[in-house]
């Protein structure tokens, strides 16, 4: 009963009351629908409902525009769902693209480097190298790009990445540094660099540097070539002119070992990352809230004690060879260049002209990038002693007899009453010193070093000597760690990162010394070119 009645003023509600009434009576059978008062009534009754209806709704409305603060509130509550509902819109699309992007950044960072800090990116895009040239340069590998590079080196896109990305600011440093006396006095800062960056230098010295064909005059850092063969070229000669360049090492800039490798052949991406790979600036140790952070001072160049770096001054320097062989030949003189100790010398005539050489190598050094030192050019004529890097050039190669008196001296002393209290140059081990000496004469003169060995292992035997081992005397602890890949990033992970993404040497200045002295590696005194 009540569900009938709820639906009767439903009907009511939808229509009108006099509509309802007219189809009850039809339906009751009271009114005949064919009857023309009928359809007359009917459409008095509809159009009077239709009518009612329309008025409802007009004075609805009219009730809710008088009513402005009601009004107000409802378009309001109207635009903040509409708003709501694009804003979600917005962020599920922006999330989805950002997703988007992260993933394919960290698809292409697992078989592309496309960005090494600021300032060492701009070539990264340049990904063909020139194959004919690296042929012709040395049937060097030819690497397109870091995928390619990262495969020859046997590791991944992202260890090579780690090892070349240039911050200015770190708190983990590749290299070792430490300082060893120069012969002229003071100290020399060495960067070792840490073994897994120090194997990826070695394989691009054996596979790209050895490779390069070099001028003859370069006789530094090459296999099968001492400083003896370089002092052999000068012997008997009137006159010997001795140059050094300056800050020889240090001269070598990022953007000149960048041009080396540009030259050779390879594109700029991998120009780039062997580049850094071989160069490091200066760095600075700054302890802040107990955290130790390396920063950067200056800009990269190629630092000592790293395999790579000997070659590629021999590489670098080869217009500069050319161009004072060239010098020379057109004077009567020879030239050779070990490291950065350049040799003039000559014969008759052309000794007289020694001005013209010193004038027009220093004209072209400096044309080359480099500088000469100023207090170590030395032009040294017959009937004084000359040498050439540490080794006596009069008549024949010998070594230098003051020097050898003294040695004899030391060896005298030590085998009578022990090594305590005796030096030899800068090294705090004088055996190993004095050994170092004995083998550096023997390369010179085989036949006089054979007394002074026979003499050092009497001392060893005697004084029972056992080498100490060496400690560098490091200027800093080690702070490095051995690279660990990215794990495969969760869904939530990708969206993180992604967000993130929206919202953000010269150690030339000393002339070259014996090497004998630095076959131990207790010396402190070593050679700088003998760190590799």
């Amino acid at each position: 009963m009540n569900n009938a009645r709820q639906e009767l003023y439903d009907r009511i509600r939808e229509s009108s009351k006099k509509e309802v009434i007219l189809e009850e009576m039809v339906s009751l059978g009271f009114w005949n629908e064919a009857d023309p008062a009928f359809q007359k009534a009917q459409g008095a009754i509809e159009r009077t409902g239709e009518l009612e209806r329309e008025m409802r709704a007009l004075h609805t409305e009219l009730s809710r525009l008088e009513n402005k603060e009601a009004m107000i509130r409802a378009i309001r509550k109207r635009n903040m769902a509409q708003a709501k509902e694009r804003r979600a819109e917005t962020k599920a699309r922006r999330l989805a693209a950002r997703k988007a992007r992260a993933e394919k950044w960290r698809r292409e960072k697992q078989r592309d480097i496309l960005y090494l800090g600021d300032g060492h990116s701009q070539t990264l895009q340049d990904r063909e190298s020139d194959a004919a040239r690296l042929g012709r340069t040395g049937d060097l590998p030819v690497l397109h790009d870091a995928a390619q590079l990262a495969s020859a080196m046997e590791i991944s896109v992202g260890e090579l990445r780690w090892l070349a990305f240039g911050r200015k600011v770190s708190k983990v440093a590749h290299y070792q540094r430490f300082y060893v006396p120069k012969k002229t006095g003071g100290l020399r800062l060495i960067a070792a660099p840490m073994p897994r960056l120090k194997e990826m230098q070695r394989w691009v010295l054996r596979e790209i540097l050895e490779k390069v064909p070099l001028h003859e005059a370069a006789t530094g850092f090459r296999n099968g070539i001492s400083i003896v063969d370089n002092a052999r070229r000068h012997v008997g000669s009137d006159v010997v002119i001795n140059m050094d360049l300056k800050d020889f090492f240090p001269t070598l800039s990022y953007r000149r070992v960048k041009g080396v490798y540009r030259k050779l052949g390879y594109s700029g991406q991998v120009a780039t990352i062997l580049a850094m790979l071989t160069t490091e600036p200066e760095m600075d140790r700054v302890e802040m809230d107990g955290t130790l952070y390396w920063v950067a001072r200056g800009e990269r160049r190629l630092p000592q004690g790293a395999p790579s770096s000997p070659a590629l001054t021999n590489i670098a320097c080869r217009r500069l060879d050319r161009r004072l062989a060239a010098l020379a030949e057109e004077w009567g003189y020879r030239y050779s260049r070990y490291a950065d100790d350049l040799t003039f010398s000559a014969n008759g005539e052309a000794a007289s002209r020694a001005g013209k050489i010193l004038r027009g190598a220093r004209f072209i050094v400096e044309q080359e990038g480099f500088v000469v030192h100023p207090d170590k050019t030395r032009v040294l004529r017959r009937g004084r002693r000359q040498e050439v890097t540490g080794i006596v050039v009069n008549d024949k190669l010998s070594v230098d007899r003051k020097t050898l008196r003294r040695f004899r001296a030391t060896l005298h002393q030590v085998e009578r009453h022990g090594p305590q209290g005796r030096t030899w140059g800068h090294s705090p081990d004088v055996i190993a010193a004095l050994t170092g000496y004995a083998t550096f004469v023997k390369m010179v003169d085989s036949e006089r070093a054979e007394p002074f060995l026979a003499q050092l292992e009497r001392i060893r035997e005697k004084w029972g000597y056992e080498p100490p081992a060496w400690d560098p005397g490091p200027i800093r602890e080690p702070s490095w760690q051995r690279y660990q890949p990215e794990p495969e990033p969760a869904e939530s992970d990708i969206a993180t990162e992604a967000t993130a993404e929206a919202g953000g040497a010269a150690g030339s200045e000393a002339e070259a010394r014996a090497p004998g002295e630095a076959e131990s590696a207790e010396n402190h005194k070593k050679p700088w070119w003998k760190f590799w």
